[in-house]
């Protein structure tokens, strides 16, 4: 049975509110240049439909805060229950993944309402006061929250990339004035390092698997001081690498052969040129823009094949501590406000420390996803939210171009398996250092 939405009452004022507030409408706001049909699609096993994004989003709400802490709680349609848990086990049963486009029942109407509803919910109970605990998963939500919305954008992406006409989500292009930017190498000495969430450097939120802060060696190492480039990789096409299989892990060659794979994903020669399926429709890649959707395993052989390797996370968050930027000054970055929902090169280029390490594109590591020493999740079911997938992942750091402003930090751990092509992955290079 489905609970009618109740009448819009006043919303209370308060910066938690205010965030809750500002980043739901974020989501919708995605959303508003699809139509229902757009927002049911599933256009593969890993990406999940609009539709079923906005759901899931109101369901962590409406179970995890609602369910806790509001009076009488009613949920909205019970058998949201099942058809919008992701993979929450210590809450019950959930629809299989592959099979959310085939869910055509709630319709987006009906969505949209159930988000309404536990939106107002939430705003009568917010507006009661809040302890802290009740604040830290308000705040856990609306970082899971801002995850669906790069979601939305790459599962998006992905499912317009089927169409033969390469339609445009948003039509900006061409963006930005595009410059060559000077590649380089910083070097860093050999000593301790101490690693993981800082309040005082981060912000005061942190994912459980950026915790505790702990001590490692590094020894000393150089890091590039860009990502690789559209042109650059075109370099290690040209020169053969998909057919070479001593460039490439041998779980990376069986990929490529399987695939019968030639170039990344996107990839379209036109012409006699290639050129690329973006948010903004087919472009023509450029050459100095940072390379995106690649696997684990292109990065890995792309690296191999430059002389190089990728870095550490232990080494790629040294190389961004010495940016030695407040938290708060990340979002400058080119994240998904900016509405370019591409890499772009950096404005300018600096002399004395690397750029872009936040924002354009996710950039690889050769760090296998575990926990750190001392580590502990969450408590109850929330606990599953990141330590359960700590197995056959790769660590990405630095967000990219369909990361919310504000929502990444230095000590942040994406991590996806080394197949995964449709996120916005890149590379940065790095190497021992050199006497």
């Amino acid at each position: 049975m489905i609970t009618p939405a109740p009448s819009v009452a006043a919303q209370p004022q308060g910066a938690l509110a205010d965030r809750y507030r500002r980043i739901r409408e974020a989501s919708l706001q995605l959303v508003a240049p699809l139509s229902a049909e757009d927002c049911q699609v599933q256009s593969m096993p890993d990406a999940s439909p609009a539709k079923w994004h906005l759901a899931h989003v109101t369901w962590f709400f409406e179970t995890f805060v609602l369910e806790r802490y509001e009076r009488g709680f009613v949920p909205f349609d019970a058998d949201f229950r099942v058809l919008f848990n992701s993979y929450y086990q210590g809450i019950g049963e959930q629809h299989p993944r592959p099979q959310r486009g085939l869910i055509t029942r709630p319709t987006l109407d009906t969505v949209k309402r159930y988000r309404a509803q536990v939106d107002e919910r939430m705003f009568a109970l917010l507006s009661q006061g809040h302890d802290r605990e009740l604040e830290e998963l308000v705040t856990l939500g609306l970082h899971h929250e801002q995850q669906h919305q790069e979601l939305l954008l790459t599962d998006i992406k992905h499912m317009l990339s089927f169409h033969p006409a390469n339609p445009a989500y948003a039509k900006r292009w061409p963006i930005a004035a595009v410059q060559p930017q000077p590649f380089r190498w910083f070097g860093f000495d050999e000593g301790i390092f101490e690693m993981g969430h800082a309040a005082d450097l981060d912000g005061p939120f942190s994912f459980d698997n950026e915790t505790p802060r702990h001590r490692v060696w590094l020894d000393a190492f150089e890091i590039a001081s860009r990502p690789v480039t559209y042109g650059e990789y075109l370099a290690f096409i040209d020169d053969g690498a998909y057919l070479r299989p001593e460039l490439w892990l041998s779980m990376g060659w069986d990929w490529v052969t399987g695939g019968r794979r030639r170039a990344p994903l996107y990839w379209q020669q036109r012409d006699g040129a290639w050129h690329s399926h973006t948010l903004q429709g087919l472009v023509e890649i450029d050459a100095h823009s940072p390379v995106c959707h690649l696997s684990y395993f292109e990065a890995d052989a792309y690296a191999r094949w430059a002389g190089a390797r990728l870095p550490t996370e232990a080494e790629w968050e040294r190389a961004a501590r010495c940016l030695q930027l407040p938290a708060s000054s990340l979002a400058r970055g080119n994240f998904a406000d900016r509405g370019a929902f591409h890499p772009v090169p950096a404005a300018q280029a600096s002399a004395d420390e690397p750029v872009q390490m936040f924002g354009d594109v996710w950039e690889w590591t050769q760090s296998s996803y575990d926990a750190y020493p001392g580590y502990q999740p969450l408590a109850g079911a929330v606990g599953e939210y990141n330590g359960k997938f700590m197995c056959n992942q790769y660590v990405l750091r630095g967000g990219s171009c369909a990361t919310p402003a504000g929502h990444v930090r230095t000590s942040y751990r994406n991590f996806f398996p080394p197949d995964a092509q449709w996120q916005f992955s890149g590379l940065r290079l790095a190497r021992d250092k050199r006497a």
